[in-house]
């Protein structure tokens, strides 16, 4: 087909559905213009300024592959004018340490710390093999999915926390998604688990614990109460329930006693860490009491749990479960958990604020305390089997 020229010397080319409109002005090299009678459509105005971005894009990847191309999608979808959109710099891929800092491994140490210890309890010397291993399975499975849905939940504001602000969840090096289905497979397979090596009873106490916490804790009483670490101690209370069932298949007076030691001891342990962390809590918006009743009330009732713990872990003693070796190691370890709370209480008399160091202090001492209690009561119930003390 032969073309006629126009008056300026160049082919009319007629453009192309679909084609970018640089196709129908014409290639510059070759000597053809396109006349300017003819305005570009809009849609076609705006892939011409898209195309030579995107190929930049493109090309950056391919020289810096560890990039991550996150605007092809929305440029070439994008309406009105084309916006450069900045590249981020690709996450490094979850390692198995990363889901392991879901499940709050420091924090479930001394949690199955008290569900094992029951066990010998229980079964005054060594307790069966298999129901042992389940426990120590199966307990850390459920409170890491515990742990897994309480960092889901708390997404939003452990990025605003300098202590929670290198959580998996908050840099993105796991996705929600990924989050929520390992918390599944933590929960159910810690039923399982514990059902086949214990009892029901067990694989159910686990279970109560850890929806009590998701749901009555972290989506609930966390953001409503400053009661919130009181009501919700009972979560991490029932461990030691789940290691006396898996023993006994049951519950008993002892079992109660244990139930109820973590749960008075539960204050007087997070509001020592609420005071280090108190204005992290307060720009959040969570109720912890240091934050909402003050340092002196707050002390108050730290005091008040102070006693309830000492009275209630000197019962086993009072009623024949225990032996001399146990009543002597409480009573000291006692004295000192008191006078720790005691020195605080004393600070803010004087009107001074709480001390970062002594807050620090009683932190970390009660969690030693409540290891030792568990472990001398462990070596004295063994005592007691072997010899008449």
């Amino acid at each position: 087909m032969v073309q006629t020229r126009a008056a300026g010397g160049a082919i009319p080319q007629k453009a192309t559905p679909g084609l970018c409109c640089t196709t129908a002005r014409g290639d510059s090299k070759s000597g053809y213009a396109r006349p300017n009678s003819a305005p570009d459509p809009p849609s076609c105005s705006r892939r011409s300024r898209l195309r030579p971005l995107v190929r930049r894009r493109l090309a950056d990847t391919q020289r810096a592959p560890h990039r991550q191309l996150r605007t092809i999608h929305a440029l070439a979808n994008q309406r009105g004018p084309a916006t450069v959109i900045n590249t981020a710099t690709r996450l490094p891929a979850a390692t198995w340490r990363d889901y392991l800092t879901l499940t709050k491994p420091k924090v479930i140490s001394l949690l199955l710390f008290t569900a094992v210890c029951p066990m010998f309890i229980a079964a005054r010397g060594l307790p069966p093999w298999l129901p042992l291993l389940g426990v120590l399975v199966g307990g850390y499975m459920a409170t890491g999915g515990a742990g897994v849905f309480n960092m889901v939940l708390d997404r939003d504001i452990d990025g605003q926390m300098r202590r929670t602000s290198k959580r998996p969840l908050v840099t993105g090096v796991i996705s929600v998604r990924n989050a929520v289905i390992f918390g599944l497979l933590l929960s159910v397979g810690s039923f399982l688990i514990l059902w086949l090596t214990a009892n029901l009873l067990t694989a159910l106490l686990a279970w109560f614990g850890l929806l009590y916490y998701v749901i009555v804790y972290t989506a609930w009483l966390k953001r409503t109460t400053w009661q919130n670490i009181v009501i919700g101690g009972a979560a991490g209370s029932v461990m030691p329930l789940l290691g006396w069932a898996a023993v006994t298949n049951g519950l008993d007076w002892m079992a109660g006693l244990l139930f109820a030691l973590i749960f008075l001891w539960t204050p007087v342990h997070f509001w020592a860490l609420a005071f280090l962390v108190k204005e992290q809590y307060e720009a959040v918006g969570i109720p912890m009491a240091p934050a909402v009743l003050g340092s002196r009330r707050t002390l108050q009732q730290m005091l008040v749990y102070a006693a309830l713990t000492i009275l209630v872990s000197l019962a086993p003693f009072a009623i024949d479960e225990a032996g001399w070796l146990y009543s002597g190691v409480a009573v000291l370890l006692n004295l000192l958990l008191f006078r720790k709370v005691v020195k605080l209480y004393r600070q803010v008399g004087e009107g001074q604020e709480v001390g970062r160091t002594d807050a620090l202090d009683l932190y970390k001492y009660s969690m030693l305390y409540l290891a030792l209690i568990f472990l001398v009561l462990v070596a004295d119930r063994t005592l007691i089997t072997i010899l008449p003390i």
